[in-house]
């Protein structure tokens, strides 16, 4: 009897250890860096290197720059600002330039938490972290899309304006996205609008996808670049990883047709083009 009571007690505790492995704990933030990750049951991690980028490097998006720094400097002095939605083609600079904004506002107590799609739901107790903190914080949902019968994103539209809890003073949201509704639009969506009077009366399928962009305050748009602003920018990046620039006709060419075979004129690319280049010696 004795011996089967010590096997039970031995048995309990090694199910304690392998709940203690396998489910995860959340531990104490360490709120000394300036960005972090919003993981599952684990809390807030910090982010040890961050991807931080100059805002003099990402070119060809002046108007977009100036109205997202406007912004987030009203939002790092403690004044009102908007939730920014940066929506557009792939590969043009959106998430480089709310990386870049990091970078550029951190000492002023500026701080980014990157939240993952499937994480949304979890954007109330995220949010929970802030209240009474000295910094000003930005969650950010990079390539930000939803599907039909995705539900998350109602959590997203509590958080951005809806909920009856009051969001924190000292948090934004700053989201990218291809697509400029976030949800897919279908020509199914159209068929029960309505004309009453000469006014347009969207169906309540096309009311539910606008009503999610329109919370963001800010939208910025990002449009494929010209030949000439893609080789403006290939020759930026050229010229910093020490390199032959567009001048010399066989890297022009050569630029032209990376650009062809990938289908696209993008930074992406232009970057792409550059590292292969360079690289060759």
């Amino acid at each position: 009897m004795a011996d089967a009571e010590k096997l039970l007690k031995r048995a309990g505790l090694l199910l304690a250890r392998l709940e203690q492995l396998l489910e995860p704990v959340a531990t104490e933030t360490d709120w000394n860096h300036i960005a972090f990750r919003w993981r599952r049951g684990r809390g807030l991690q910090p982010v040890a290197h961050p991807h931080l980028i100059a805002l003099e490097s990402l070119l060809c998006m002046e108007p977009q720059k100036q109205e997202i720094i406007r912004n987030t400097l009203q939002f790092v002095a403690g004044r009102s600002a908007n939730n920014v939605l940066l929506w557009g083609s792939r590969g043009t600079g959106k998430s480089s330039l709310i990386k870049a904004i990091l970078h550029a506002f951190s000492e002023r107590g500026l701080r980014l938490v990157e939240v993952e799609k499937e994480d949304l739901i979890d954007l109330p107790d995220i949010v929970d972290h802030f209240y009474g903190r000295s910094e000003r914080f930005i969650l950010f949902c990079d390539d930000l899309s939803f599907e039909a019968d995705d539900a998350s994103y109602k959590s997203l539209k509590a958080v951005l304006d809806g909920s009856i809890a009051a969001p924190p003073e000292n948090v934004l949201i700053y989201a990218t996205s291809n697509r400029r509704h976030l949800l897919p639009e279908y020509m199914r969506d159209n068929l029960d609008t309505r004309v009453v009077q000469g006014e347009i009366h969207h169906s309540e399928g096309v009311e539910e996808k606008i009503s999610l962009s329109e919370r963001f305050g800010l939208w910025l748009s990002f449009y494929p670049f010209n030949q000439e602003e893609y080789l403006h920018i290939v020759d930026h990046w050229l010229a910093a990883l020490g390199a032959h620039t567009t001048t010399d006709e066989a890297t022009r060419t050569a630029a032209l047709q990376w650009a062809l075979k990938r289908g696209s004129r993008s930074g992406r690319v232009a970057l792409q083009f550059a590292r292969d280049w360079a690289g060759r010696g």
